[in-house]
């Protein structure tokens, strides 16, 4: 099990989506905490906006019992989350187990029983300014959003989230990848070597 975090626009979903692609769906199962945020179907849309989705309580952990289903061998109905109308669609994507399961999202590594389950924990560490203009870019042309509604997110939550939740949770890191999905050395390229999941002894230390 591995572990991808970092804060808003790292590049830690770019990094997780090269892995998926270069192992494939047989040999990775891909889990995005994105799809685990609460299901709000009783709130308001202007009640839904206001929410912090960079804060923990965002997010349905007791779902993600998902992660012990898919290491026992069963596929799972992972939700698929509309960001432009902060929801779930009632819609599902099933992921199937495979002998590598990546969990990617800001907070994998801030909360205790999933991060304890990981055999390797990735942070990806990018300057706050690039992050943000990478949101920036991001919600406005992928969630119809203005830039300053997400100018008046990242200062009213997104950034105090990520000083007092992302970023300690730093700390727990095996590995900390610089620069997010532009480290090529850190970032598996389709065109690399095939991997091969190894065994415990092949990856100690020499």
């Amino acid at each position: 099990m591995l572990g991808v975090a970092g804060g808003t626009c790292s590049g830690k979903t770019k990094l997780a989506d090269r892995l998926s692609e270069l192992m494939g769906d047989d040999e990775l199962a891909l889990i995005k905490l994105d799809s685990y945020y609460w299901a709000r179907d009783d709130e308001p849309f202007e009640q839904r906006a206001l929410v912090n989705y960079d804060h923990p309580d965002a997010f349905d952990w007791p779902l993600l019992e998902h992660v012990d289903r898919l290491c026992g061998g069963e596929a799972v109905p992972v939700p698929i989350y509309d960001y432009a109308n902060h929801n779930r669609t009632g819609e599902v994507r099933i992921v199937k187990p495979a002998s590598i399961v990546v969990i990617e999202g800001i907070l994998v590594l801030y909360e205790p029983t999933l991060r304890d389950r990981f055999d390797l924990k990735v942070y990806v560490d990018t300057d706050a300014d690039v992050r943000l203009i990478r949101r920036l870019r991001r919600d406005v042309a992928e969630r119809g959003r203005s830039p300053d509604s997400i100018m008046t997110q990242y200062m009213e939550t997104v950034r105090p989230s990520h000083l007092q939740f992302i970023e300690p949770s730093k700390r727990h890191a095996d590995v900390i990848i610089p620069q997010g999905g532009l480290n090529r050395p850190a970032s598996p390229s389709l065109d690399a070597p095939r991997l091969r999941p190894l065994g415990w002894a092949e990856v100690g230390p020499r």
